[in-house]
């Protein structure tokens, strides 16, 4: 025999008649609970929501669809004809059943004087809260972040907004492990791009996660929830590591076939567009592979011909070369441009008539780069080759040199550079930075070369 127990209070009490504090052991518990006094400060709100959404599911699309209509239309005050022309769409029985219901749940007014219509603020609050369901469907945490961000750039941010965005990114992190522990490529990759949306979604936001866990202090709720947000964000963003591993893993297992550039990933996919896997395999047993007949010798020779291809050949003894005579060649040196020596020469002579000549202590560089070498006018290359000799006047390394290049070093000479451009009547240069070659005292003494 068995015990019944006994029926419930809730069970004996009409629905309609049923409190909501009847539904708790503890009234206390119900009195203490932040949650339950904000549900029971918006109950018109909430009365409102059921009213609109009573019935059957097509009647509740209905009219979600008619109230979202009509709040988006941006008018307040609408005439019946207005009203009627805005849901022509409608049946005239399935408009009027709608307006009615709008009117019973205090979506719609009527003015009596006026003979129209208002649309109320309840209905643009029920317009808010349901407007989601009319959205393209996306990534959740689009939402839960968009949520987040707008309500802490207004000041209204809530713990419990920062927990639903925690826990979207914990769901987030089980769901990467999983992909990850799976091994499955197309997993993988899948996962990855959801991980890749996450993570620029977590950056554009980083700001305001930042902003919220530095301005929790004081709060509890608030700051518990903003910690643990910080967590879930960073433990997130870690599992790139993990996806760059498990992806070069997957790239170290995949096989190509041949020659073809046909991987075993493709072959995967292809499978996936196969509906009827067990028929792919039907024609092919009907037609096994059959060995062609070979005779026996035949079979040997091939093989001692493979044999004796690939067999290395010994090394044989090869005889030293026999003595051959030395080639005979001439040993020269590199002559130096002979406009090296031309610029020394100039030089010095210009020293000579200073030492004679007190007025001559300065000369211009153009003097020295645009002078004839060999009877003829200097060439661009010429020119351009003496200007880079010019540094080398009163170089302290280039003086203990032997040589042209030293005595070049040794002259008694310095360059002194301008910055404006001359304008020259040459054959080969029509510009050339001015200058001048100023004479001084000489330091070293000038050895023979």
């Amino acid at each position: 025999m068995t015990v019944q127990e006994e029926p419930s209070k809730l069970l004996l009490l009409p629905e309609a008649d049923t409190a909501f504090d009847d539904y708790f052991q503890d009234a206390d518990a119900l009195a203490d609970s932040p949650l339950a006094w904000q549900l029971e400060s918006n109950a018109t709100l909430l009365e409102a929501v059921r009213l609109l959404l009573q019935g059957s599911s097509a009647l509740a699309r209905l009219r979600l669809w008619a109230l979202l209509v009509l709040v988006g239309q941006g008018r307040a005050f609408l005439g019946r004809d207005e009203l009627t022309q805005l849901f022509y769409a409608l049946r005239p029985e399935a408009a009027d059943a709608v307006i009615k219901r709008f009117r019973d749940a205090g979506l719609l007014s009527w003015d009596e004087s006026q003979r129209q219509y208002g649309v109320t603020a309840l209905a643009q609050q029920v317009a808010d809260l349901l407007g989601r369901l009319a959205e393209p469907v996306e990534d959740e945490l689009a939402g839960l972040l968009s949520q987040v961000v707008g309500a802490d750039q207004l000041g209204l941010l809530q713990g419990n907004q920062v927990h639903m965005l925690q826990a979207q990114l914990v769901r987030l992190h089980h769901e990467f492990s999983d992909a990850i522990a799976s091994g499955s490529e197309f997993r993988l990759r899948a996962a990855r791009e959801r991980y890749d949306r996450a993570a620029r979604l977590i950056d554009r936001a980083s700001s305001t996660i930042t902003t919220i866990i530095s301005h929790a202090h004081g709060e509890r709720a608030l700051e518990q929830a903003a910690r643990a947000l910080g967590l879930a964000q960073s433990r997130l963003l870690a599992m790139a590591a993990q996806f760059n591993r498990a992806l070069q893993q997957v790239d170290r297992q995949r096989v190509t076939l041949g020659t073809t550039g046909i991987t075993s990933t493709d072959v995967k996919r292809w499978l996936q567009t196969q509906t009827q896997l067990d028929r792919l395999g039907a024609d092919v047993l009907h037609h096994p592979v059959a060995l062609a007949a070979l005779s026996p010798h035949d079979m040997l020779d091939v093989a001692e011909a493979e044999f004796e291809r690939d067999r290395p050949q010994a090394l044989r003894d090869e005889p030293l070369p026999v003595a051959q005579a030395a080639p005979v060649c001439d040993l020269t040196a590199v002559a130096l441009p002979q406009e090296l020596a031309a610029l020394s020469g100039l030089l010095a002579q210009w020293a000579s008539d200073t030492s004679t000549d007190n007025s001559a202590a300065a000369r211009a560089v153009q003097e020295a780069l645009l002078a004839d070498v060999g009877g003829l006018a200097a060439r661009y290359a010429q020119v351009a080759y003496k200007a880079q000799l010019l540094p080398l006047l009163g170089d302290a390394q280039a003086q203990d040199l032997p040589g042209a290049t030293g005595e070049l070093a040794r002259q008694p000479w310095r360059v002194q550079w301008h910055t404006d451009l001359a304008a020259q009547e040459h054959p080969a240069v029509t510009h050339l930075s001015s200058g001048q070659l100023a004479h001084v005292s000489t330091t070293h003494p000038t050895h023979s070369s």
